[in-house]
């Protein structure tokens, strides 16, 4: 089976989120859309409401999971039996970033791999660090972020 990690923080999953998701469960058998715990991040929404606010978001694509997980991605990739990771690249200086987590996943496990995609263009000035400020400032998010996410912030942030 041809199996896809999409690891991150997803605080909160957003459009630009779903649109890979989407285009991986196109290309891959499986696809895991694996968030990390992140307590270094010190992550707005915690890891219970970011794993279930993906798995409603994902819910009609079959061949995609919704996990949650803390530690290093290589030993989650292992647990899982893929080899290969999908990120998102919004922009130019989103590369660099990219370019040094995918070779130290490389060195820590060299059998992986790191694919890139880039999301639509409506979809390319989307980060969860500006959902998350629009929506703490009462600002409306809806155009960025899937129905239930909005609610979910809206609850967080009580506006």
């Amino acid at each position: 089976m041809n199996t896809v990690v999409y690891p991150g923080t997803f605080d909160p999953i957003t459009n630009g989120h779903t649109d890979l998701i989407e285009r991986a469960a196109r290309m891959f058998d499986r696809v895991i859309v694996a968030i990390a715990a992140s307590p270094g991040k010190r992550p707005t929404l915690d890891l219970d409401t970011r794993v279930a606010l993906a798995r409603e978001v994902v819910a009609d694509l079959n061949n995609v999971e919704v996990m949650g997980f803390s530690g290093l991605l290589t030993e989650f990739l292992e647990t899982q039996q893929a080899r290969i990771i999908l990120r998102g690249l919004r922009a130019v200086s989103d590369f660099e970033y990219e370019l040094q987590l995918a070779n130290m996943n490389r060195a820590q496990a060299p059998d992986v791999e790191s694919l890139f995609l880039t999301p639509e263009v409506q979809n390319s000035y989307i980060s969860s660090t500006i959902v998350r400020e629009i929506a703490n400032l009462g600002g409306d998010v809806s155009k960025l972020v899937h129905p239930r996410v909005v609610e979910a912030l809206k609850a967080h942030y009580n506006t």
